[in-house]
């Protein structure tokens, strides 16, 4: 799959994604921006594609069959015709190693999903701008100078020209601003000196300070939110890029493109901050919603605790009139009490899955068993196969390995399917059980499906199944299959609806299998 959107636009963008919804979205978010657009659903035809159209920008998913992003990324890093493109890698992964790997294989950036509209146009923005006129910079020479600074003092950025010592040779206007402080007094004055004392740096690491492996080995950087000084003494949060100027293979310093992000780090900082406000408040809904399902279910479970506590009345009797008999029957009596216990247990063991399922869970995930957690919905669920007249049977395939989830959570999405499941079952009147079945789907997910005989949906509504307030139920609120969605993507899969070929409905959803890493360094396992 391949596309060229749009034949005149100033910088080319390259979408790569073998997910075709990622791919409207981005096309979507970027296509009245101006840009020239490229789309590719896998590793290979973005490396064709690459290699043809020479893209500024390149917005790359990670998460890929055959060839991922990182390989990709390599590929693109190792070719000289397409080493210069911006890589943007994006992915739901949010942990600092893959953050590290993308950046450490050559990537400019990193934007994780879903995405946000606002930051993806902005991104791209900033690196097609910078990659374009990189490129312009490096096609001219020493005879097109006056063109290259009409060019530069038409940007917002700021930018440098630096000579192989990092002494300063040019200043646009932007970088003026920026600094503030004039060209005639930044020009002659060494980059190092002006603008990274006091950063805390030794000498024996000068290769960390922004530039000095441009100007010294002559290799490209990008950096962001990089401390850099003022001639006055005060300082500011960058994002720079800096490119080596060759003449031949003698490099004869770097030009750097860089800019003021105090203010952007401000507003992430804020986003940031509504995003926690956003999941605190869907874990408060999430809580409220089991409450509301432990509330249907009442009936049932004071039922489930009523019996072993009548038995456990009864057998107490008998253990009081065995004591009161004068010829003591204590093998009889030992095998009244263990009943009794027995029934304790039993109660107990009711009580504790409620708990377990009311409770508000603690921040972060736990590596589970597939396994374990389903088997333990599945009790839950008993109350609800009474009720409807059902059964639910669990089967969990060959291979399947342990995930990385909010076990409480996955647990509420699992019982609401199944409890969905058996009402459209016996609506249905069919004796067929309700499925439950998980197995692997690739290297890095594991699939559960909740499959059902029932009455089924009508035609139609999967468009509308996880909207809030949509229900086909008469008495239904239409809360719990958003909700459902909410829990699955807060744990990094999807879910989704599909109707089988015997009839019914079958709901699945996704669940990230657990790395080696995850299970050593991860909290410890409450569901074994």
């Amino acid at each position: 799959m391949s596309e060229q959107v749009c034949a005149s636009a100033d910088a080319t963008v390259l979408l790569v994604d073998d997910n075709p919804q990622n791919l409207k979205v981005l096309y979507e978010t970027l296509k009245d921006k101006g840009y020239r657009l490229l789309i590719a659903n896998d590793g290979n035809k973005a490396l064709t594609l690459a290699r043809r159209d020479r893209p500024e920008v390149i917005l790359l998913d990670i998460m890929m069959p055959e060839l991922d992003g990182y390989q990709v990324c390599q590929q693109l890093k190792a070719d000289p015709v397409t080493a210069d493109s911006a890589v943007v890698f994006l992915s739901a992964l949010d942990d600092v190693e893959a953050k590290v790997r993308g950046f450490n294989l050559g990537g400019a950036d990193y934007i994780s999903k879903p995405f946000q509209a606002e930051e993806v146009i902005a991104r791209v923005r900033t690196h097609a701008s910078v990659i374009r006129l990189e490129r312009q910079l490096q096609q001219r020479n020493r005879q097109l100078e006056s063109d290259q600074s009409r060019i530069l003092n038409a940007i917002s950025e700021g930018i440098y020209g630096l000579d192989a010592s990092g002494t300063i040779i040019f200043v646009n206007p932007a970088a003026e601003a920026i600094v503030r402080s004039p060209a005639n007094q930044l020009i002659g004055s060494n980059f190092f000196d002006t603008h990274c004392r006091e950063c805390g740096h030794q000498p024996d690491a000068e290769l960390d300070l922004p530039v000095q492996a441009t100007c010294r080995l002559g290799k490209p950087e990008f950096r962001r939110g990089v401390v850099m000084m003022r001639p006055d003494g005060t300082e500011f949060a960058a994002e720079y890029r800096s490119s080596p100027k060759l003449e031949g293979d003698t490099l004869m310093g770097a030009v750097v493109v860089f800019r003021d992000i105090t203010d952007e780090l401000a507003r992430e900082s804020e986003l940031e901050a509504a995003r926690e406000l956003v999941e605190k408040q869907r874990e408060q809904l999430a809580h409220a919603s089991r409450l509301s399902t432990v509330g249907e279910m009442a009936a049932g479970f004071a039922h489930e605790v009523n019996q072993p506590l009548t038995a456990i009345t009864n057998y107490s009797r008998v253990a009081m009139r065995l004591i009161d008999c004068d010829d003591l029957n204590l093998s009889l009596l030992r095998e009244t009490l263990e009943k009794t216990e027995a029934q304790s247990h039993r109660a107990s063991e009711v009580i504790r899955r409620i708990r377990q399922f009311v409770k508000k869970p603690v921040t972060g995930k736990e590596v589970v068993s597939v396994a374990a957690l389903l088997e333990e919905t599945r009790q839950f669920a008993e109350v609800d196969v009474r009720q409807n007249g059902g059964e639910v049977m669990v089967s969990v395939a060959d291979g399947v390995e342990r995930v990385l989830v909010d076990p409480v959570q996955v647990q509420q999405v699992a019982l609401n399917l199944i409890r969905n499941a058996l009402e459209a079952t016996r609506s249905a009147e069919s004796s067929a059980p309700v499925e439950v079945t998980a197995s692997l789907c690739g290297a890095d997910f594991v699939r559960v499906e909740v499959t059902d005989r029932g009455t089924g949906l009508p035609e139609g509504a999967e468009e509308k199944l996880f909207l809030p307030f949509y229900t086909t139920k008469p008495e239904g609120m239409g809360i719990g299959l958003p909700m459902c969605q909410s829990l699955i993507k807060s744990q990094g899969g999807e879910i989704g609806f599909e109707r089988p070929e015997q009839g019914g409905a079958r709901f699945y959803f996704t669940l990230p299998v657990a790395s080696a890493a995850d299970a050593l360094a991860g909290p410890s396992e409450v569901i074994q």
